[in-house]
């Protein structure tokens, strides 16, 4: 058990600094990223969808949010279900940045799964979807299913 738990702190930590430059460079941080990773997921995802996927506070969201929007990355519009809502989305640059730094991510990724293996990768996967509460897996199941 714990050497499972050290493969995951570690391949986490290594999973990050392979963006880590790409964000610095950008002046952007891993909750930056992390926002419009999920944004780009599900495009007109809503302030309170995206505190439930990335269980922050309401206060760090608005941070993060406020400095996107002031970067021209990301936009908000009144929701179309409940006009208190505000939906979020990707704008042009926005889109961009995501994928630039989304690509070291799936480089990162690719390269694991290539040196372990389908079998190997659909364990993974099985482990990574145990390890999230049954509730949870719903949201996720939901991810990029309007995106394309």
């Amino acid at each position: 058990m714990r050497r499972g738990i050290e493969f995951l702190f570690f391949a986490h930590a290594s999973l990050w600094r392979a963006i880590d430059a790409r964000l610095a460079e950008k002046d952007l941080g891993r909750a930056h990223y992390r926002a419009l990773y999920f944004i780009a997921r599900q495009p007109g995802l809503t302030i309170s969808d995206l505190l439930a996927l990335l269980g922050i506070t309401k206060q760090s969201l608005g941070r993060v949010v406020k400095e996107l929007e002031a970067r021209d990355l990301v936009a908000t519009r009144p929701g179309n279900r409940d006009r208190r809502a505000k939906e979020l989305r990707l704008t042009d640059s926005g889109r961009i940045a995501e994928r630039e730094i989304f690509g070291a991510l799936r480089d990162a990724m690719s390269r694991a799964y290539t040196h372990a293996g389908q079998q190997a990768v659909t364990g993974f996967w099985q482990v990574s979807e145990a390890l999230v509460p049954a509730g949870d897996r719903r949201r996720i199941a939901a991810l990029g299913k309007d995106a394309g």
